[in-house]
């Protein structure tokens, strides 16, 4: 057992019981900075990236909602008039597909085509050979007939193609009026740089039976 001298008043370690030098406090605080400034660099950036997520997450959330609210407008609908000019009179099918439709809202005038409804793709430029817009549009809708439109997605969703595709429109014919809509475009969140692509296919058939 090792024991302790008393020296001139002050007590002398035993040897082998030395403390730690200046140049290991360094190099121990050294280390102990440097992952530090790791682990906090990594937990910003799985936050930030999380943050982009959500707000990713938030605007594809629109983009359903706004395509979830056109199909149940649809199937409670009627007179479905796909790729006519105003006034919309009748119905009309278009199997090789169209930018615009229109139809007869539920409770509304059959009548009175002023107060249709109609959504159609809108591109700010001219749509490119292949019907694809090349600065990304947007879905719009009008609930007097054609004459005002309001956009129904958020900014932060780009549309590259839409096309409505109908059937079965006639009345009294053998097929139930269905509409196809196809969207393809891209999303993006103001605070992200990344963006994701989307092609949604939405069918809505109307409940109308009309056989």
């Amino acid at each position: 057992m090792q024991k302790t001298i008393i020296t001139e008043g002050r007590a002398k370690l035993p040897s082998g019981s030395r403390g730690f030098s200046l140049v290991e406090m360094i190099v121990a605080v050294g280390l102990f900075a440097i992952v530090m400034v790791i682990c906090v660099a990594t937990l910003f950036a799985l936050v930030n990236a999380n943050r982009k997520a959500q707000a990713l997450q938030s605007v594809m959330n629109n983009l359903n909602v706004s395509l979830d609210g056109m199909a149940r407008a649809v199937r409670m609908g009627s007179t479905f008039n796909c790729g006519a000019s105003a006034p919309f009179t009748g119905t009309r099918d278009c199997a090789n597909g169209s930018t615009e439709f229109t139809f007869e809202h539920y409770g509304g005038d059959t009548s009175n085509f002023n107060d249709q409804w109609q959504y159609k793709f809108v591109c700010p430029v001219s749509l490119a050979g292949d019907g694809t817009c090349p600065t990304g549009g947007y879905i719009a809708r009008s609930e007097d007939g054609g004459t005002t439109f309001n956009a129904v997605t958020a900014p932060e969703i780009s549309i590259n193609s839409m096309n409505f595709y109908v059937t079965g429109s006639t009345r009294d014919d053998t097929s139930q009026p269905l509409v196809i809509m196809v969207v393809k475009g891209t999303a993006a969140s103001n605070s992200s740089r990344t963006s994701t692509s989307f092609h949604i296919q939405v069918a809505a058939t109307q409940r109308l039976i009309d056989l």
